[in-house]
């Protein structure tokens, strides 16, 4: 008997996917540029992102979410991220890495506290993981908090950390040392901050390559105080939870750059039929189609990567090697596909006025962020037993 995958997405998926691409198409493609050159938060997307249960897909409807799961809100980041990428990571970081660990670590007070207003968009959560001397080695956190008294009082910085200073943004997540063994490993913990926090400073908003209609700040903690009651889940399980949590959003992360990867050819099927050189349409040309063809080919095939490791995800099975695969291929693919883009628009691929522009921006972030190609590969290898 021949077993037959079925690729059509389930109804309640394919019309979610339509539904995003329209706003995406109609409500986001007209104005972003703007948003995008001034280095401006796109406040009223985001609301309406919000209005449409965007920022609530993945969770249960009794914390105002939308009953969906994991597979909807990459279905969403896909659509997004094919017209532009900042808007896509501003809600890849405010679900999976913002509400997702209070989620799913979070007490039932915590849960109730903070996820209502995150799900309906109204406000958003960060991540604060990375710190200046960090990158790669995500586990090398020198932020400690101490349990002084009825409080957590945290001393450090973080680097990078997304939606960390919007006017809406509520809630940080902070990965920190809470004690030391006798032979000094670290005990890490995450302890949630709330915005306004005495002692938590946001330092000014980078200046970007790309993403610049997104939010990204460093933070500085300076006798940093919130309750005993803000830990996250188990003391001493934070590096548990962020492995967990990092996992997840390599799967959202390859969707993401599978969109983006999609739109370049978007973008360069409508080109090639409108631009002439030397008295074609420069579509007829073979050097010019072949470059496309293989841009769907490496969209094509990271869709199916992503789209395995959250099958895999939703069906409770291992799957860190298939996300490490997935957003591997998918950012590598955007990048590649971002480049040729920007070849077959010639100079005009070189002005950000022109989506393919942004995109070339955009891609390189793909290879770096929630996990570099080089700690994928290294993911990757470890799973096959090679030593």
């Amino acid at each position: 008997m021949t077993a037959m995958l079925d690729p059509t997405l389930p109804a309640e998926y394919e019309d979610l996917r339509k539904a995003v691409e329209a706003f995406a198409r109609e409500e986001v493609a007209p104005v972003i540029g703007d948003y995008y050159e001034r280095h401006a938060f796109p406040y009223p997307i985001v609301a309406a992102m919000g209005r449409m249960g965007l920022f609530g897909l993945p969770f249960p409807s009794e914390y105002g979410g939308m009953d969906g799961d994991y597979f909807a809100l990459c279905i969403a980041l896909e659509e997004l991220a094919r017209v532009d990428s900042s808007v896509a990571i501003t809600l890849e970081a405010g679900v999976s890495l913002g509400s997702m660990p209070v989620y799913r670590f979070g007490t039932d007070e915590q849960k109730e506290y903070w996820l209502t207003d995150l799900c309906k968009g109204e406000r958003l959560a960060a991540f604060g993981l990375t710190e200046p001397g960090g990158g790669s080695d995500a586990g090398a956190v020198n932020t400690r908090a101490g349990n002084v008294g009825d409080s957590w009082v945290i001393n450090g910085s973080k680097s990078f950390i997304t939606n960390s200073g919007t006017d809406i943004t509520s809630l940080i997540t902070v990965m920190a040392v809470t004690a030391r063994d006798d032979d000094g490993r670290a005990e890490l913990s995450c302890v949630l901050v709330p915005s306004g926090t005495p002692g938590l400073t946001v330092e000014p908003g980078y200046s970007k390559v790309g993403w610049c209609a997104s939010d990204t700040h460093g933070l500085v903690f300076d006798n940093c105080r919130v309750p005993q009651e803000n830990l996250l889940g188990e003391r001493g399980r934070g590096y548990a939870q962020f492995l967990r949590t990092l996992d997840e959003g390599r799967i959202a992360i390859a969707a993401l750059a599978t969109g983006l990867a999609q739109g370049c050819v978007d973008e360069c099927v409508r080109y090639v039929k409108e631009r002439s050189a030397f008295g074609h349409k420069i579509g007829e040309y073979q050097a010019i189609q072949f470059k496309i063809a293989d841009m769907e080919a490496r969209a094509h095939s990271s869709r199916l990567a992503w789209r395995h490791a959250a099958g895999l995800l939703l069906a409770g099975k291992p799957f860190k090697k298939e996300a490490a695969i997935a957003k591997l291929a998918a950012s590598e693919a955007a990048m590649a596909s971002a480049r040729e883009a920007a070849q077959i628009f010639g100079g005009y691929g070189f002005m950000n006025e022109f989506p393919v522009g942004r995109f070339y921006r955009d891609a390189k972030i793909l290879e770096i962020g929630e996990g570099t190609s080089e700690v994928q590969r290294l993911l990757i290898a470890r799973s096959l037993n090679l030593v």
